[in-house]
């Protein structure tokens, strides 16, 4: 007779990064916006086409140029990154202050994620909800007014450069909030100000001397100004100058991302 003996699973050997459960989690945040696509990605193409045609009609009749293009053909760009970003503000935003609200965060947390596991993970989450709804207004926009194409590497890094500063922007946000009014109360006192007032609508010489100096010390300009150099090879600063701030804002605020999220603060507590 052959001997039974009972024998228990070997634990699951993850190594130094847990790069099942990242994955895991990064796909959770991108279902969970993609099962609502016409919220999420649908919603703010059209407002963004309705901002277009608007702006068009009541200021570009007439054949109105800024910076030697078309008014139209001039907005677009600034639009495009202004709905990438603040929509992957929402998507981290939303995400972390729902958990908190409904007491299901712990169902994050409780799994074998380090902090700077669960910090790329929900940034790039953000991330990828910002360049889908990005793309697809630049693709609604297309009917209306021609689009340009003067650097791809510009406008790549430029694009996914704001949506991960939004994205670690939202994570903290979300954090600190105890309810939804405290989540209303920053995005409409502090990222709609500062994305409106970067030069979305504008160059920023048309503004005057106080506003232009401060519009140099807000990063969404850099931000929408190598964003529309990109399309358009037209920046109202040097190019590399904005690639630098945002490097170095990314890099202060995902490190500040993690150091948050691995103190537990409101988060564990």
């Amino acid at each position: 007779m052959t001997e039974h003996t009972n024998t228990l699973p070997l634990p699951r050997t993850m190594g130094a990064v847990n790069w099942l459960g990242m994955w895991q989690l990064y796909l959770k945040e991108v279902r969970r916006f993609w099962k609502v696509i016409f919220q999420t990605v649908l919603a703010p193409v059209i407002t963004t086409l309705m901002f277009l045609l608007v702006m068009v009609f009541a200021f570009g009749r007439g054949g109105t140029v800024i910076a030697g293009y078309p008014f139209e053909e001039f907005l677009v760009p600034g639009l495009v990154i202004m709905t990438m970003v603040q929509n992957a503000f929402a998507n981290t935003s939303s995400s972390i202050l729902v958990s908190k609200v409904q007491g299901n965060i712990v169902d994050v947390l409780m799994p074998p994620l380090s902090a700077l596991e669960l910090t790329i993970a929900w940034t790039l989450g953000g991330v990828t909800r910002g360049v889908v709804v990005g793309i697809a207004c630049a693709a609604s926009m297309a009917f209306f007014a021609h689009l340009h194409l003067y650097s791809v590497g510009f406008l790549v890094f430029h694009a996914v450069a704001g949506c991960l500063m939004m994205s670690w922007a939202g994570i903290l946000a979300a954090v600190w909030a105890d309810k939804f009014d405290h989540m209303a109360a920053v995005t409409n006192f502090i990222v709609t100000p500062l994305t409106f007032l970067s030069g979305t609508f504008y160059t920023i010489d048309r503004l005057p001397p106080w506003a232009q100096f401060l519009a140099h010390y807000n990063p969404f300009f850099y931000n929408i100004d190598g964003f529309r150099y990109g399309f358009l090879g037209q920046d109202a600063t040097r190019p590399v100058l904005g690639v630098v701030v945002l490097l170095g804002v990314n890099i202060v605020g995902l490190a500040w991302t993690y150091l948050v999220i691995r103190s537990g603060y409101k988060l564990k507590s």
